[in-house]
């Protein structure tokens, strides 16, 4: 007589992204990620348009000046965050707009290594993060827990 087999009772707190599906936990980083930096960045832009004083004198930007680049990263910004709320909802397009979104703010981050080459590199690093998970495990319909 064979002998049923052990079932493990599922781990506390194991939702959506846990257990239930393989790459969730991808996703959730992702979206956490991209919101992080969708809000820095927005920060950033206001900072940079109102001519904030942190930020490195004498600086040639790509992109005109200070405050053009400001109104560069606040939209980016606010666009990261419109990323990160359509990844939470599942879908290909919060996927692929993530994708895209992640993209566009590390070409925008290598644009800022003369000034910032720390941050620059910890911000770009972040984004091809977000892109591996969003583009490994974004497939199919997920849906958040919140």
């Amino acid at each position: 007589m064979a002998t049923p087999p052990v079932t493990r009772p599922a781990p506390v707190g194991a939702g959506a992204y846990e257990g239930s599906e393989k790459g969730g936990g991808w996703l959730l980083f992702a979206g956490i990620m991209i919101m992080l930096v969708g809000l820095l960045n927005v920060i950033y832009g206001i900072a940079a348009i109102d001519n904030a004083n942190f930020f490195v004198n004498d600086q040639q930007y790509i992109l005109s000046d200070l405050n053009t680049w400001g109104w560069v990263m606040l939209i980016l910004g606010a666009l990261q965050l419109a990323a990160a709320l359509s990844i939470w909802s599942g879908g290909g397009f919060g996927r692929w707009f993530g994708i895209g979104v992640a993209s566009l703010n590390a070409i925008a981050a290598l644009l800022a290594i003369p000034a910032y080459p720390f941050w620059s590199l910890a911000i770009f690093a972040v984004d091809i993060l977000i892109v591996y998970g969003l583009a490994a495990y974004g497939g199919g319909h997920r849906r958040s827990p919140f």
